[in-house]
C-alpha cells in the first residue's frame, strides 16, 4: 500500500492506494496516529483503495478513538463500493464518518 500525506492548514489528507490488510495496517497506523498531532481534521482518501481486512478496520477504529480523544475529526472520503460493502457488513459505518 502507498500512503501520500498532504497538508493544507489544519487539514491533513492521507491518500491510500492498494490494499489495507494485516501487512499494511501497521503502515497506516504509523501515518494516521501522528497526523492528529499536526491537524484537527484528518481525511482518509480511499479512492484508490480496493480492499480492507479486519486488521485495517482495527486501525480505522483506533484512528476514530484517537481523533475523539484529541478533539479532532477523522473522515473517510471517496470510499469505493467494494470497500463500503465491507464497512456495511461489519457495522463500522455506525462508528466512522464516511463522505462519498
Amino acid at each position: 500500500m502507498e500512503i501520500v500525506k498532504t497538508q493544507d492548514g489544519g487539514k491533513i489528507v492521507l491518500t491510500l492506494t492498494g490494499r489495507l490488510d494485516a501487512v499494511t495496517a501497521p503502515q497506516l497506523q504509523g501515518a494516521l496516529l501522528p497526523a492528529f498531532d499536526d491537524g484537527m481534521l484528518v481525511e482518509l482518501d480511499f479512492a484508490n483503495l480496493r480492499y480492507v481486512s479486519s486488521a485495517g478496520l482495527r486501525v480505522l477504529i483506533l484512528g476514530e478513538k484517537t481523533a475523539k480523544s484529541k478533539k479532532a475529526i477523522m473522515s473517510l472520503v471517496n470510499v469505493p463500493q467494494e470497500v463500503k460493502a465491507i464497512f456495511d457488513i461489519t457495522g463500522i459505518t455506525e462508528i466512522l464518518k464516511i463522505r462519498g
